[in-house]
């Protein structure tokens, strides 16, 4: 099986530290950092969790990435603050977008943080080209998302976007945190095995990534939800953004 992964990506930076005081300057916490992590995020962490699963990927993003800055208390997990710098991305160059050689993909993952990188024209261009596309998309929905097969929202994002006289006609499946998910409004599929949650930055990239996978091996959309249930569900468990372990899930 081969993917193509296409969207926004960033940097993700986690500076761990000790809160044991107040600033006497102001009324918040003085941070004395211990260790640092990075690692790529947004569609990267799709491609890096479908290949984690043994599928083959190629990815198109921007090459200046955001970086997102979390300074995290080392003994509570709780995240102080957030710093983001470079938001802004460039869009994709309409000659990259001419070149991608669809027959050579089983199907492709629209990772889509609406930064910039992919406007509507181009989803449409994807979505004409190939016949079995994924999408999770932070931009208002409306009818350029005809051409999607399977796509991805949280909750919140459904609230906030969907567009109720739209008919889509493939399938959406929402995320619902420690209520499971949905699919097509109505069929629920609860988390089977919760786990306590550390963080839950990026686990909506390894719940698009698994259902992938899942998908695409077997060819059936609910036991892929359930299989990508138990990969977030695991994922939230760790600190930070990582990525799906096999032997773990």
């Amino acid at each position: 099986m081969k993917v193509l992964v296409i969207g926004d990506s960033c940097q993700d930076m986690f500076r761990y530290g000790t809160c044991d005081r107040l600033s006497p300057e102001a009324p918040v916490p003085v941070f004395l950092p211990t260790r640092t992590t990075e690692n790529g995020g947004m569609a990267i962490n799709v491609m890096e969790n479908l290949m984690a699963l043994g599928i083959d990927c190629d990815i198109i993003t921007n090459v200046g990435k955001p970086v997102k800055t979390r300074y995290v208390d080392e003994v509570s997990n709780q995240i102080l603050l957030r710093v983001d710098v470079n938001d802004d991305i460039m869009r994709v160059m309409s000659s990259t977008m001419f070149e991608i050689k669809y027959e050579n993909y089983d199907a492709v993952v629209i990772s889509d943080y609406n930064k910039g990188y992919l406007e509507v024209d181009d989803i449409i261009d994807i979505t004409n080209h190939h016949p079995l596309v994924f999408m999770d998309t932070k931009k208002k929905i409306g009818d350029w998302a005809k051409g999607v097969e399977f796509m991805k929202l949280n909750e919140k994002e459904f609230n906030e976007n969907w567009n109720k006289g739209f008919e889509f006609q493939g399938d959406l499946v929402t995320t619902r945190g420690k209520d499971g998910a949905l699919l097509n409004f109505h069929e629920v599929f609860p988390i089977e095995d919760e786990q306590e949650v550390r963080d839950l930055s990026g686990a909506g990239d390894t719940f698009l990534a698994t259902l992938v996978a899942d998908y695409i091996k077997n060819g059936d959309i609910r036991n892929a939800i359930k299989y990508a249930n138990r990969c977030a569900s695991w994922v939230v468990s760790q600190k930070g953004v990582v990525t799906v372990n096999l032997e773990m899930i």
